[in-house]
C-alpha cells in the first residue's frame, strides 16, 4: 500500500516537473469560470486581442531612418525651425536655427539615426 502512494506521489512530482519545461506562451489559454453576463465555464483556447508592446514596436520598426526621425531627432537636440534640406539612400540633412546660428545636421540612414556631422 505505500509503495502505491509513494510511486503515485513520484508521478505526480515528475508530471509537474515536466509541465514546467514547457514554453511559457500559453497566453492564448483561459481557464474562466463566468461572470455575471455570462454563466458559462470551460477552458478557451485563441488569442484574446491583446497585443505586447515589442510586438507593437516590431511591426512599425523600419531599417534605416526616416526623414521623419532624423527631423524628431533634430528637435529634440534643440534646433528651432528644422526642416530636412536632403535626403538620399545614405544621408538625411536638416538645418534649422539654434542660439541664432544657422546648423546643419547630416544623420547617416542607419538604424537610431546616428549623428555624422553637426
Amino acid at each position: 500500500m505505500f509503495n502505491t502512494v509513494k510511486t503515485a506521489a513520484l508521478s505526480a512530482l515528475v508530471g509537474l516537473g515536466a509541465l514546467t519545461a514547457i514554453p511559457a506562451h500559453a497566453d492564448s489559454l483561459y481557464l474562466g469560470f463566468g461572470n455575471n453576463q455570462d454563466p458559462r465555464f470551460g477552458v478557451y483556447a485563441g488569442d484574446d486581442g491583446y497585443r505586447h508592446r515589442r510586438d507593437e514596436r516590431r511591426d512599425g520598426w523600419r531599417r534605416g531612418c526616416s526623414p521623419d526621425r532624423a527631423l524628431d531627432k533634430a528637435e529634440r537636440m534643440g534646433l528651432y525651425r528644422a526642416r530636412i534640406v536632403d535626403a538620399n539612400r545614405r544621408v538625411i540633412k536638416v538645418v534649422g536655427r539654434q542660439d541664432g546660428d544657422r546648423v546643419v545636421i547630416v544623420f547617416a540612414n542607419e538604424r537610431g539615426c546616428p549623428v555624422i556631422y553637426r
